[in-house]
């Protein structure tokens, strides 16, 4: 007897976020759903309502471009990594500057928050990880272990671990409390890692590398479990993220303008979202609704939002 495949959710284009002067570097919706941040080369961090679409505020202060940047957990805060070697930590509802991160000596490309809020880890061209303290701003624990720039950096839903992704070919598990590194997961090529970042559950690690591949890994046995293909990414550090609103599905951008969603389990790729003129380098998929967010490269510079089709 023959099982009919599952019906997908399926997206269709529903807004296009405009104000960016530059190409978008990362989108992210708040934890709780009501907001959608952007950053920018422009210097800037925009944040949107995620239903009307409107630009809030927009927080300014750094002299180079940002190239990522993490909200707190209750939505309240949000820390920015800027070329300018720096991280701003921001008050959402004022849109003022709280603390400046001083420490990193070359572009900073990314940055996440523990569960808790009282620390930010950060990755950058320097080859580093830093562990900060939110509060103080000062720089706890220098990671060192990457030979090249670190493409992406977070922590797990417990705050006990840590990811990093590196262009020279590894994907590192740090034990936060102490700095070690508990595994190196390393891809047979020895490809760069553009993007990595922890499953929900924390048990899995979704690594992005530069042969149009993402590959989800199990850290404790160093296994990989599935490999997504079908997107093109052999250039840019293009974001992935998962989706488990209605099914579980894994989502990346791609070279070639499009948004990508495939089911977490077959690996089928199940919709291609078109629209993007340039690169689709970031995409968020929002925490309890249907919708995703992508951002776009410099020919570009807009935020898309997709949203379930309605059934007739």
């Amino acid at each position: 007897m023959q099982i009919e495949d599952k019906p997908y959710v399926r997206y269709k284009h529903r807004r296009t976020l405009r104000g960016h002067q530059h190409a978008i570097s990362s989108v992210k919706f708040s934890p709780d759903g009501k907001l959608l941040g952007s950053s920018s080369l422009d210097k800037t961090v925009r944040i949107w309502s995620s239903s009307g679409g409107i630009c809030r505020t927009t927080l300014e202060g750094h002299t180079a471009g940002v190239s990522d940047f993490a909200w707190s957990s209750y939505s309240s805060y949000i820390c920015s990594a800027s070329d300018d070697k720096t991280l701003r930590i921001w008050d959402v509802q004022t849109g003022k500057k709280v603390v400046t991160l001083k420490g990193h000596t070359n572009f900073v490309f990314s940055v996440d928050f523990n569960q808790a809020s009282n620390l930010v880890v950060s990755g950058a061209c320097d080859e580093t990880v830093r562990i900060w303290d939110v509060k103080t701003g000062k720089c706890l624990t220098v990671l060192r272990g990457h030979s090249e720039p670190v493409t992406a950096t977070s922590f797990n839903s417990e705050g006990s671990l840590i990811v990093s992704s590196g262009y020279d070919g590894r994907c590192r598990i740090w034990d936060r409390t102490n700095g070690h590194c508990l595994s190196n997961l390393l891809n047979d090529k020895n490809l760069p890692v553009s993007f990595a970042t922890f499953s929900p559950n924390g048990k899995f690690i979704l690594a992005a590398t530069l042969d149009d591949t993402l590959r989800l890994w199990n850290h404790s046995t160093r296994e990989c479990m599935k490999v997504y293909q079908g997107h093109k990414n052999k250039k840019y550090f293009i974001h992935s993220t998962f989706s488990h609103t209605n099914g579980r599905y894994v989502v990346s951008g791609s070279e070639d303008r499009r948004v990508y969603i495939w089911d977490l389990q077959s690996t089928k790729i199940v919709q291609k979202l078109k629209g993007h003129k340039d690169v689709a380098l970031s995409v968020s998929c929002h925490p309890s609704e249907n919708k995703i967010a992508s951002g776009a490269l410099e020919k570009d510079k807009t935020v898309r939002i997709w949203a379930q089709k309605h059934k007739h």
